[in-house]
């Protein structure tokens, strides 16, 4: 049977071949299409084709993901593939199944009190690190809040917000011989999620401190193969910049279920290379396929599309030097006309190819509300969505330029008889991106679209590592931004631009002085305010308000909502990926 290409919130989703970027958040997770849910169900309903099985011996699974991971502690990672490396040689309270649900792994059960703000959870007896050492609460203890301590520079800090202040001025979670109390300072509706999210997956003390005596470098301990974990397979072999292997974990709490034996990883960004080996027979999974050649397997058994919660976007940091010497209004109106400047139904219809939808806000189509409805439901969108090109359903390019041309002039930008800027005001920008066919393509058309008016536009490709990194520390102008929720709620989608936040890319708040950045204190107090509200109706309001704020700074610029591709061979089955693009393969099987 035919794999579905379409599904209710696929057609609502979107992607291209990338790695998303996350958060998870992040990615390599940020490339041109991100991978995300499939349904083991689906591909064990596929038989078996000539051409397109794996060769391997059925006890090893040949993957592809991404170039050289950045960082594998699970509570530094913030990248989509980063994510899937961590589920599946970590593993936490909680696990998201097939159909993106969680479900409990380590926790054996859980209780809540009525007011919503303990969390009482009772892990599993027996369990074990891969070393056979025991696992105790008290590793999620220490885990959660070496997390949340700064000293961590955890990206995902933020996200232990949720926890209220002990009388020892950290967060409030205590463990009790095989019982972890966690106490919130409001209601969290997604909390079992974030239990299942890799920052609050567990990691080994004293591995961790062992490595990282003099505190300068906390990811150290799993830097190189052989480092302590507790998920289905464990690093036994990593030759950086190449390749790693995985191989099963005999203490893993539910290894019987585990009929693979080791996990390969080629790594590398170049999908053309990935593609090629793919058809060679010396992969078994990719998720990414070379743009130009999505068409000629758009139709084949081995290729997939499926749902993801993610935003594809183009981000402006704020405090670059192109907007030096304005006012917030005219940096606004600046990344105003260019915003609208962009043909993002050329976009996903050229170069997605796969059902992709145009963004008109930042928070996906099909997301909750926390509070039992659907944050978009209602037809809410961006105010005025209607008022200029960038937001009208029917895009037309002659007016975007029109109206593109006039915030300029509005601004001091000066324009010839063609329309052409003038040499008098000339705007020439760089675009930073991360390699992959699909952000290539992406890049040169929106580079076509801006020369239209005479904006020179230099696109600058880096290394994933390097590309990630120059961007969160602000050495860039523009940047192409990719986010997929690490849980569903809007807040993840939000929360991410705060001043402190570790994933705030666009640099929001970072610099107070500057005069030509948005100020971001009221941004910061709203988000503040929705983490501790206990009226989840109001709550949802304030979410729109905060999202109406953020577009209205034209920093984070939405090009169209994630769907994820990948391409897996046809007797390969119970491999799976959730919506927020994390592959799990603990449970892959091949015929």
């Amino acid at each position: 049977m035919k794999k579905k290409l379409v599904s209710a919130m696929l057609v609502a989703a979107m992607a291209v071949s990338m790695l998303a970027g996350c958060g998870s958040s992040a990615s390599s997770s940020d490339s041109t299409g991100t991978s995300a849910n499939s349904s083991s169900d689906a591909k064990e309903d596929v038989a078996s084709t000539e051409g397109l099985a794996s060769t391997s011996d059925g006890t090893t699974l040949r993957i592809n993901l991404a170039s050289e991971p950045d960082k594998l502690d699970p509570a530094l990672n913030s990248s989509v593939d980063g994510a899937a490396l961590a589920a599946n040689s970590f593993v936490g309270l909680f696990v998201f199944d097939e159909n993106s649900e969680v479900q409990p792994a380590l926790c054996d059960s859980y209780t809540v009190s009525e007011d919503g703000l303990t969390y009482v959870f009772t892990l599993k007896d027996g369990l074990k690190w891969s070393d056979g050492s025991d696992l105790t609460a008290a590793d999620f203890e220490y885990s959660w809040k070496r997390a949340a301590n700064p000293e961590t520079a955890a990206d995902y800090s933020y996200l232990f917000d949720v926890f209220a202040t002990a009388d020892d001025g950290l967060i409030n979670v205590k463990a009790d011989g095989n019982t972890l109390t966690a106490t919130l300072n409001a209601p969290c509706p997604y909390f079992l999620q974030l239990c299942a999210f890799p920052a609050f997956m567990p990691v080994p003390q004293a591995a961790v401190e062992a490595a990282n005596a003099d505190g300068t470098n906390p990811g150290a301990w799993c830097q190189e193969a052989g480092f302590v974990s507790n998920g289905a397979f464990t690093c036994t072999e990593w030759k950086h910049n190449e390749s790693m292997v995985y191989t099963k974990n005999p203490y893993y709490y539910d290894a019987d279920n585990v009929k693979l034996e080791k996990l390969e990883y080629m790594l590398s960004a170049d999908d053309t290379a990935i593609f090629s080996a793919y058809n060679a027979g010396d992969l078994d999974f990719i998720d990414t396929v070379p743009t130009d050649e999505v068409q000629s397997v758009i139709n084949n058994d081995d290729f997939y599309v499926v749902d993801q919660l993610g935003n594809y976007y183009l981000q402006f940091n704020v405090n670059a030097d192109m907007f030096d010497g304005m006012s917030v209004e005219d940096a606004a109106t600046l990344r105003h006309a260019l915003g609208i400047l962009i043909d993002r139904d050329y976009i996903v219809t050229n170069i997605g190819q796969t059902g992709q939808h145009v963004a008109t806000a930042f928070v996906p189509e099909e997301m909750s509300d926390g509070n039992g409805g659907v944050f978009r439901e209602n037809e809410y969108d961006y105010p005025d969505k209607d008022s200029n090109g960038y937001f009208s359903a029917e895009y037309d390019f002659e007016a975007a330029k029109a109206e593109a041309q006039e915030l300029l002039e509005s601004i001091g930008y000066e324009f010839d008889d063609q329309g052409m800027l003038s040499a008098d005001t000339p705007i020439s920008l760089e675009f930073l991106l991360n390699e992959g066919s699909g952000n290539q393509a992406i890049a040169e058309a929106i580079q076509s679209d801006w020369s239209s008016i005479g904006i020179e536009c230099n696109i600058k490709t880096e290394e994933w590592d390097t590309f990630i990194n120059d961007r969160k520390a602000g050495a860039f102008s523009i940047a192409r931004g990719g986010w997929v929720a690490d849980y569903s709620d809007p807040i993840n989608m939000l929360e991410i631009f705060t001043s402190d936040s570790g994933n705030n890319d666009t640099q929001f708040g970072k610099d107070p002085s500057n005069t030509a950045a948005p100020d971001w204190t009221k941004y910061d107090e709203l988000i503040n305010q929705i983490r501790t509200t206990t009226d989840l109706e109001g709550r949802v309001a304030m979410m729109h308000e905060a999202e109406d704020m953020l577009m209205d700074t034209w920093a984070v610029v939405p090009l169209y909502y994630y769907n994820d591709l990948y391409m897996c061979k046809t007797n390969v089955s119970g491999v799976y990926s959730d919506v927020f693009g994390t592959k799990h393969f603990q449970y892959a099987t091949i015929n």
